[in-house]
């Protein structure tokens, strides 16, 4: 998320009334996730495990619950509880618009774009032309949405990101203030859901295709001219490569990267990254030629052990 206009180290300090190490006006352009981070962002983080991570990344200010010392080029704001403190600075920055018409504000639609009655179009939406949005489809707030795509019924993009925090008296939800964006020429399937970035986006590249009921987490990238079939489930910040196939019923969980022209056979389980051009198959999935041979082996078991003599 970027901020407009800028701020400062100082500022976003007061706002959530922690002490910083750095210059008072050194200045934070955006806020961000550690996978997301560039120049100029915040970052926040609450854990031992990803201190080192969150020190190093492209983030120049970091929000952390632990006493080290500042690098160079970089500025700290110390805090007692990283994760509820970076909510109220989106909050702050990015506050929840409750949208009372079929049409927020601020939404632009291209020449020759179809929309029906009944869809529902939220704040800050920009649409291209030549598309169709069918009834029943539910466009949230920050969502841009390029030429020619197609989104059938029912489908609902831009849904809160799936990210909590789990505290002693239940689980404390992250803000979403990210946006969706979904390339020319994309076709979204019915009763699909495409959740928005936490604070980046979530963007489908061009020339896309997902059938029905397909999920995408917040803040995964989908590359050029790819298929998913049907029931496809992808968890959040998921980096997926151009032309990458994936069939009926794949599930990826989080922060997994498939490589350009990844085929991925129907019902498997991704728990890894994948090699350029391979195809996967099974539960965890491996190279479908390893499985396959896995799988003829295991269909010899009964006869070998009724040749050791075993029951």
């Amino acid at each position: 998320m970027k901020l407009t206009p800028p701020q400062t180290l100082e500022a976003i300090a007061t706002i959530i009334d922690c002490r910083y190490l750095g210059k008072p006006d050194f200045p934070i352009t955006g806020m961000n996730e550690i996978h997301k981070v560039e120049a100029g962002d915040l970052v926040f983080v609450d854990h031992p495990k990803y201190y080192e991570k969150a020190l190093q990344s492209a983030a120049t200010t970091v929000l952390i619950n632990q006493e080290v010392e500042c690098q160079d080029g970089k500025s700290l704001i110390f805090s007692e509880d990283p994760f509820r403190d970076y909510n109220i600075l989106t909050r702050h920055f990015s506050p929840f618009e409750l949208s009372i018409s079929a049409h927020g504000k601020q939404v632009q639609i291209g020449a020759n774009t179809h929309v029906h009655q009944s869809a529902v179009i939220g704040n800050y939406v920009t649409i291209g032309n030549n598309c169709i949005i069918h009834p029943g489809v539910v466009i949230n707030d920050h969502a841009t949405i390029g030429n020619n795509c197609i989104i059938h019924a029912n489908t609902v993009i831009g849904g809160d990101a799936f990210y909590y925090k789990r505290r002693a008296e239940g689980f404390d939800k992250m803000h979403t203030c990210g946006e969706v964006i979904i390339e020319d020429d994309v076709e979204i399937g019915a009763l699909c859901t495409i959740d928005r970035g936490v604070s980046g986006d979530t963007r489908i590249g061009r020339g896309s295709k997902l059938d029905n009921q397909v999920h995408v987490g917040h803040d995964t990238v989908i590359g050029e001219r790819c298929l998913f079939a049907a029931q496809v489930g992808i968890a959040g910040c998921v980096v997926i490569g151009n032309q990458v196939t994936l069939w009926g019923q794949v599930g990826i969980p989080s922060d997994r990267k498939l490589a350009d022209g990844t085929v991925v056979l129907g019902q498997s389980g991704v728990l890894g990254d994948t090699e350029a051009g391979k195809t996967y198959f099974g539960s965890p999935a491996e190279e479908a030629r390893v499985k396959w041979r896995e799988l003829s082996l295991v269909r010899r078991l009964p006869e070998v052990f009724e040749k050791l003599g075993l029951k």
